[in-house]
């Protein structure tokens, strides 16, 4: 693949180029020259667009695309697809399919489904098998199928000395375990945040203490153990607090925290669109501020989509039935940059490849093409015209955002809207 990319300003803090409007010369998918004025003597494809910025391709460590078994609400080609069109050039996939992805087998399958793609996937390995929290599934056979980490998706592990054992046994290998932070014995029946909005609305609540009760046990097990663990998607101030700590400590601790969970409050509640369903459950205004100072300071290491397609017929029926989860890769660049600069928002959207032994790159000459296309500035209300997931349960509908993406270069391939 030949392409050269004309008048792009480049957002890369890591790179010599960094916020200079340049031209790019990428012959063979590797950058070969970054110059202010490169002449296209090869004939090459040129890619022009309005306000045009480059970056670093953006990364995902939380998707889910259905299949197998769940393909009425996304495969995983066109779930790569829509990453490519949102920027994002490599996605960590969870093992919430059915069957789960939790035997050698099925790593080699999702991995074949996505070969030759422009977007790199990496796929979890269930924690337990069947996800069933009982016994732990086959870790090091999905490490060397290439599983990038192990984590039963949504659903807590319940026994501690479970987590213990898979803490213990993952450290031989270097093994990335993911821990739900939900005490599903304190969240019970809850379907939203615990507070006087689920009072006012006759919702069972979910109360943050079952986050923080889970996130604190399983601090204590990684000291004990000295193993190495990630918290996806945590929601609360006292959750940024307890990992603070652990970080002071030097714990082997990351986290992550959903875009979902920066932008909305349990406030939006009130019209009981089940698309505002998900969990962690929308929490409140002190959350969701705690969450974005969590970022600022590092405590948090990373954001996640935390793209989940939900067919309609589980997502258009009464509150309490409908299944949790939003769909998010084609709205996280505009949401994020309401709440950040675009340099910070880029930061963002880059940061937590290597937690999941995963390589970086750089826009620099002699490097492989990794790159997201975008205009910062453009404004626009989300709709579902901006949707190419299967599915479209997003709770971004209808919300204002700020940043249009125009596609990927990655992979020897370029994909562009």
């Amino acid at each position: 693949m030949n392409a050269l990319i004309k008048s792009a300003t480049i957002v890369d803090s890591k790179s010599d180029f960094h916020n200079e409007t340049v031209d790019i010369l990428i012959e063979k998918g590797r950058i070969s020259k970054i110059s202010k004025q490169i002449t296209n003597s090869n004939n090459y494809k040129e890619i022009t667009r309005d306000n045009l910025h480059v970056s670093q391709g953006w990364f995902d460590s939380s998707v889910s695309f259905g299949e197998p078994g769940y393909e009425e609400r996304e495969i995983i080609s066109n779930g790569l697809k829509t990453a490519a069109n949102s920027g994002f050039t490599s996605v960590v996939l969870n093992a919430n399919s059915n069957p789960v992805i939790d035997s050698y087998a099925d790593i080699t399958f999702v991995k074949s489904k996505a070969s030759g793609n422009a977007v790199s996937l990496y796929p979890i390995g269930a924690l337990t098998q069947g996800s069933k929290s009982e016994d732990l599934a086959e870790l090091f056979d999905m490490t060397n199928a290439g599983a990038v980490a192990f984590y039963d998706y949504q659903k807590p592990i319940c026994n501690p000395n479970l987590m213990k054992i898979a803490l213990q046994y993952a450290s031989n290998f270097d093994g990335l375990v993911c821990s739900f932070p939900q005490e599903s014995r304190i969240s019970g029946l809850g379907v939203v945040n615990e507070h006087i909005n689920s009072t006012k609305l006759g919702l069972k609540g979910n109360p943050a203490l079952a986050e923080e009760l889970q996130v604190a046990r399983d601090l204590f097990l990684l000291e004990y153990t000295e193993g190495k663990l990630h918290i996806p998607t945590i929601s609360t101030a006292k959750s940024v607090e307890l990992i603070r700590a652990a970080k002071a400590k030097k714990l082997n601790i990351t986290c992550s925290v959903a875009i979902h969970n920066l932008v909305f409050t349990d406030d939006v509640l009130h019209s009981f669109d089940t698309n505002y369903k998900v969990l962690p459950p929308l929490r409140t205004q002190t959350d969701c501020d705690a969450l974005i100072e969590g970022l600022k300071d590092g405590t948090i290491d990373m954001v996640t989509t935390d793209h989940n397609p939900i067919d309609i017929e589980d997502k258009k029926i009464e509150f309490d039935f409908a299944k949790y989860g939003t769909i998010g890769l084609e709205s996280a660049f505009g949401a994020l940059q309401n709440i950040f600069t675009t340099k910070k928002t880029i930061s963002l959207l880059t940061q937590g490849r290597s937690r999941f032994g995963i390589s970086e790159s750089s826009i620099k000459e002699g490097e492989l093409a990794d790159l997201a296309l975008f205009n910062p500035d453009t404004n626009y209300e989300f709709s579902l015209q901006n949707i190419s997931s299967r599915s479209k349960n997003s709770m971004f509908l209808g919300t204002k955002l700020k940043g249009e993406t125009y596609g990927i270069i990655a992979n020897n391939k370029i994909v562009l809207k």
